[in-house]
């Protein structure tokens, strides 16, 4: 059978779940435009070269770190499509739960659905379970057992981070299922540059403003030493006494409106109302399509 086959018959219904029918053709397809490319500059005609799209990834710094009442979240709002900037102020932090969130590194997709589908799968469980607070734990079981069955394909790195009843807790979880339980953690092409910060600087017991600003240290880190990350900071709190605050830009570093404003523009180049002469203008009035209410058929309800 041919690659670019489908194996589904129409007579079947839609694969439940993420489908990976079209991996293969996809592999080929990327294999001869590759070919292709290279016949074409080859023969110096490399103006008309062709690719395939490319899903946007967030690049990515995330972090958390456990403090003495409860949890601190941190990430960057950048989003990449390769070497270009797709969004400069995306969210990466999700909601899991009331009293459970997630940060997201990866491809953007993959990050926003799966959160997505789990926090869903959470909330089934709480009605189902007599409404109680839903456990970290309990997400973080979820999570790694839906990523592990997609072996690595759904490229979702995960900070998980929440509150219940044993207290404060933070995991990390990796796109293939594996997880750690962590007093802090970071993930994202950003990584390397956030964890220096904390291993300088993290201490038992600290105090949420302390963990705050540590986290946003953390993020600053990655934003101006990884090209995947940047912009600005957001920051979650979740507190040992159920409340969350969500910080978001809570620093903005590159904000460019003082700079624009300090750049003085001529006036030669503002065009005012009335710079381009009008010659003439004609009002031409509507033709009404000439129905009234007298045309209308109305017929009785079936019931």
């Amino acid at each position: 059978m041919s690659e670019f086959t489908c194996s589904i018959s129409p007579t079947e219904g839609a694969p439940e779940g993420f489908s990976f029918d079209n991996v293969h053709r996809n592999a080929q397809i990327q294999g001869q435009l590759q070919s292709n490319n290279a016949t074409r500059s080859a023969s110096g005609n490399s103006s008309s070269a062709s690719v395939l799209p490319l899903a946007t990834k967030t690049g990515t710094t995330i972090v958390g770190v456990v403090y003495k009442d409860g949890v601190v979240l941190g990430a960057d709002t950048r989003s990449t499509n390769d070497t270009t900037v797709a969004d400069k102020n995306c969210e990466k932090i999700h909601y899991i739960a009331p009293n459970i969130y997630c940060c997201g590194a990866g491809t953007a997709a993959d990050t926003e659905k799966t959160t997505e589908l789990i926090s869903s799968q959470m909330e089934l469980l709480r009605m189902n379970t007599g409404g109680g607070q839903s456990r970290v734990v309990t997400a973080c079981t979820l999570l790694k057992r839906m990523l592990f069955r997609y072996q690595g394909y759904v490229s979702a790195a995960l900070v998980l981070g929440g509150v219940d009843h044993h207290g404060p807790h933070l995991y990390q979880i990796y796109p293939h299922g594996s997880t750690g339980k962590l007093p802090y953690t970071t993930m994202g092409s950003g990584s390397l540059a956030a964890m220096a910060v904390f291993e300088a600087d993290f201490r038992d017991d600290m105090t949420e403003d302390e963990a705050v600003k540590l986290v946003q240290r953390a993020i600053l880190a990655g934003i101006f030493n990884d090209l995947g990350s940047g912009s600005n900071v957001d920051t979650c709190v979740i507190r040992s006494d159920g409340s969350v605050r969500m910080g978001r830009n809570d620093i903005t570093p590159n904000e460019v409106g003082p700079l624009r404003e300090s750049v003085r523009r001529s006036d030669v180049l503002n065009m005012r109302p009335g710079t381009t002469a009008v010659l003439g203008e004609t009002f031409v009035r509507a033709k009404g399509l000439g129905v009234t209410l007298a045309d209308v058929t109305v017929s009785e309800m079936e019931t």
